[in-house]
C-alpha cells in the first residue's frame, strides 16, 4: 500500500509512495531497508575480525609475541618485548583478546601491540 501524505509530493518511483525530495524517506527503498536487494537473502555475519599490529587475522587458540614492553595495571609486572603468549581468546572488541602469561593470569591485551607468531 502506497505511503499517504496530507500534501502533493511527488512519488517514489520504485514504490509509488510520496516522498518530500529525499528517496531515502521512502520506508520501501531498497538501499536503505534490511531486506534490500543489496543483500541477495544472506543474514548479517555478527562475526567479528580480530587483526593484529600487522593486519594479520587472529583466532581463538593462536598465538601471539608482545611487539611492546608492557606494564600490567595493578601488579608491578611488566611483559617485555617478545614474550610469547599462547593461547589466546578473542572478546567481544576487535581491539582486544584475553589470555594467560606466565607472570599474569586473566589479562586482556590490546591487539595493536600483539603480533601473530
Amino acid at each position: 500500500m502506497p505511503c499517504q501524505f496530507p500534501w502533493n509530493a511527488p512519488q517514489f518511483p520504485e514504490c509509488d509512495a510520496a516522498y518530500g525530495g529525499v528517496a531515502a524517506s521512502c520506508p520501501y527503498n531498497s538501499t536503505t531497508r534490511p531486506w534490500g536487494r543489496g543483500n541477495k537473502g544472506t543474514d548479517v555475519s555478527d562475526e567479528i575480525i580480530v587483526k593484529d599490529s600487522n593486519g594479520a587475522k587472529l583466532a581463538d587458540g593462536d598465538s601471539v609475541t608482545l611487539i611492546k614492553d608492557l606494564k600490567v595495571k595493578g601488579t608491578s609486572e611488566t611483559l617485555k618485548r617478545g614474550t610469547l603468549v599462547k593461547n589466546i581468546r578473542l572478546t567481544g572488541d576487535p581491539a582486544e583478546v584475553e589470555c594467560n602469561t606466565k607472570q599474569v593470569k586473566g589479562l586482556v591485551l590490546r591487539t595493536e601491540f600483539l603480533k601473530k607468531a
